[in-house]
């Protein structure tokens, strides 16, 4: 590992945060990146950072003060205000007690921290402010890693790193761990770091820079180390190619979203999880070696990590891939052998733990596939991407320790304990929006309806694949959205006429995100003409995207909601000119009755696997934002022209038709579709008019 330190960039650091901070914390703030930007090093808010310096209060005392990383926080990212100054004093004070439940603990350095808004330290506070260090750094280093979790791991870490490197067996995180790692610096003075057994490194020094290096350089000696004794590499016993297990995961991927899937009884809803695929060739031949199942059954490399994944992953040994209906059966098998697993651990330990106040679902996080590599969940795309990045990190890790000797991770009872430890769980509160967990499509994204949708349903949490035609209004609207929703938003080309274009959408987004939940169907093209000079070309132009297009959506949606087996929602948008159909309009009203019908039927035959299909019928909606309708660039000129009208004026004119007098708004008709797919009430097969009141064009 090579040292990025840059006195040039670290005098940046001081220019910008010194004046309001201090230079101490502009320097750990330096350093403090210098780190996260090292994945081998810590991930997502793994580790922990501090400096000790002073703080200046509202009466202008300097208080001897203590800043640590806030639990949780990203070091890659971390600004000043990422390490909350505490009063260094009284926490010194507490060494002097026996003993300090997780629960006093966390009480008694939230009570010390010097502005009460500030966010909650790490769980390692304590062993901050016991040590007379002034910078010091802790990572979760992967060859430090390599070392401390197998047979006689003590042993070769002083051989890899030599005797002026403190070695602590494996202690709980939080007092303990304080208290047996002052202990042993005082009685083992003048030592330059210390390894904590199954858990990681920690350096310090009198300078940012000086503890920094210390980690670059005991990395790099374990490393060096790490690959010297590699002696043995694991036997792979078959090959898999990288295409053929994308290929496969587009296969599995929605049969594991479904078995993982926790049905609410109450209101008929899943308890659903995104999917992100972990498919390398390091992932290929792990999985698929004579020692992957062995290895990757064993615990986990650091306690840090239970949250994010849990101990152990599930194991499908000899997938029928070839086979849907018994690979069906063997994944379904093997998640509730896990489910059933899981309780029996929680109930072993919970009744020796006072900790246990939440527990976590049963569900793995993740699953392995000798042949297609590794499924990782999370409730959202942002934890199921940690979970793919540690199972990365812990598969590449044991597979080092597997050529170099045995592994040996920690026991039952030290991951139950950190796994419900209190700060742990702090990591991952925070309220759910109502789509977080749900992947929708929208087709004719582009347009006016079409952005609004899409829009709105990603302000509720949805992970949204947005559809249309390629070419620049997709690529500006995909953009559009990803700066504000990052990775929620994907951007799919996709044609409703073309059978193979909706398949390869649709693997698309499995790839992506492991299914889909919802299919907004709101393509759609206009003509004006009246029956008399229409040509039929241009009538089956709109029948093709109008009707064509949604019987293939529709099919399509049904036969993955099928696989899936956790129902799903359908919206297809309507229109007013279903029951209201208007002159010189007799294509575009007499395709969307078509697409209606086939709504109807949809809602017929897909009941049976909890799928509702249901329609919102919208008047005129003439833009959402900067994107004009495409309907009404095609329809407007003709109205203007038929009533002497500008834009501004047909606007009005549609507005003051209804009975509320109310425009029509492309949010108007998103949160129509957004009742339907929240499912609020048992409901398919049913019309929401967004018209403002047409008693013309009242479903009946």
């Amino acid at each position: 590992m090579k040292s990025s330190w840059s006195d040039k960039k670290a005098g940046e650091f001081v220019s910008q945060y010194a004046a309001q901070w201090g230079e101490d914390l502009a320097y750990r703030t330096y350093s403090a990146r210098l780190l996260g930007a090292e994945k081998s090093l810590v991930l997502h808010g793994g580790g922990n950072t501090s400096v000790k310096s002073r703080y200046t209060n509202l009466l202008g005392e300097s208080l001897e003060s203590v800043f640590v990383k806030a639990s949780g926080y990203d070091l890659l990212t971390i600004e000043p205000q990422g390490h909350p100054a505490l009063d260094l004093e009284y926490l010194k004070r507490l060494r002097e007690l026996a003993e300090l439940s997780d629960e006093a603990m966390v009480r008694e350095i939230r009570t010390h921290l010097l502005d009460c808004e500030s966010p909650t330290p790490s769980i390692e506070t304590l062993v901050h402010a016991f040590i007379a260090k002034k910078f010091m750094d802790h990572t979760h280093a992967d060859a430090i890693l390599a070392l401390t979790n197998q047979a006689d791991g003590q042993k070769v870490v002083k051989e890899a790193l030599g005797e002026d490197v403190l070695v602590l067996d494996y202690v709980k995180p939080g007092f303990q761990l304080a208290q047996a790692t002052a202990a042993a610096m005082e009685t083992h003075p003048g030592k330059r770091a210390m390894v904590w057994m199954r858990h990681g490194l920690l350096t310090w020094g009198d300078t940012a820079q000086e503890s920094y290096l210390s980690t670059i350089e005991l990395v790099s000696q374990a490393e060096e180390y790490v690959a010297k004794k590699a002696s043995k590499s694991l036997n792979v016993t078959v090959s898999t190619p990288l295409k053929k297990a994308e290929q496969r995961w587009v296969q599995v991927a929605p049969l594991l979203r479904g078995l993982l899937a926790e049905p609410n009884a109450v209101d008929q809803t899943y308890r659903r999880m995104i999917l992100r695929p972990l498919i390398s060739k390091a992932t290929l031949d792990f999985v698929d070696s004579d020692r992957g199942r062995e290895l990757a059954l064993s615990p986990p490399l650091t306690s840090d990590h239970l949250i994010r994944t849990k101990a152990f992953p599930v194991w499908i040994d000899s997938p029928a891939y070839e086979e849907p209906s018994q690979l069906r059966d063997q994944i379904a098998g093997a998640i509730q052998e896990y489910r059933t697993s899981y309780q029996n651990y929680l109930d072993r330990n919970s009744a020796q733990s006072e900790t246990v106040s939440t527990r976590f679902d049963s569900a793995p996080r993740v699953i392995l596939m000798p042949g297609l590599g590794a499924a990782c969940s999370g409730k959202d795309v942002f934890a199921a991407n940690v979970c793919r990045d540690i199972t990365a990190q812990t598969l590449e890790v044991k597979a080092k320790i597997g050529a170099m000797g045995d592994y040996e991770g920690l026991s039952e009872s030290e991951f139950f304990a950190m796994e419900y430890h209190t700060l742990q769980h702090k990591k991952l509160e925070g309220s759910e929006l109502p789509l977080s967990r749900q992947v929708a499509v929208v087709t004719g994204a582009a347009g006016a309806i079409g952005s609004g949708l899409s829009r709105v349903f990603l302000e509720q949490g949805c992970h949204l694949a947005v559809t249309d035609l390629p070419g620049n209004r997709l690529d500006d609207l995909v953009k559009e959205l990803q700066s504000r929703f990052g990775e929620r938003v994907l951007g799919v080309p996709l044609d409703v006429t073309d059978s193979n274009s909706i398949a390869e959408g649709f693997a698309s987004i499995i790839a992506t995100w492991g299914g889909v939940d919802l299919v907004l169907v709101n393509a759609g093209v206009a003509l004006v003409s009246s029956l008399e000079e229409m040509d039929v070309e241009d009538f089956r132009r709109v029948e093709r995207v109008n009707v064509e297009g949604t019987l293939l959506m529709l099919a399509a949606a049904g036969r993955h909601f099928r696989a899936q087996g956790t129902g799903g929602d359908v919206v297809v948008i309507s229109s007013k000119n279903v029951f209201a159909p208007g002159a010189q309009f007799g294509a575009y009203s007499a395709t969307k009755a078509a697409a209606h019908q086939l709504a109807r039927i949809a809602s017929l035959e897909l009941a049976e696997i909890d799928v509702r299909v249901n329609m919102v019928s919208p008047d005129a909606v003439f833009s959402e934002g900067k994107r004009k309708s495409g309907l009404w660039a095609e329809v407007g000129p003709e109205r203007m022209r038929s009533r002497g009208l500008d834009e501004k004026g047909l606007e009005d004119y549609y507005q003051n038709r209804n009975l509320l007098k109310a425009k029509v708004t492309a949010e108007h008709v998103a949160k129509a579709a957004l009742f339907f797919c929240t499912r609020q009430t048992p409901t398919t097969g049913a019309t929401i008019p967004v018209d403002g009141g047409l008693p013309e064009a009242t479903p009946r």
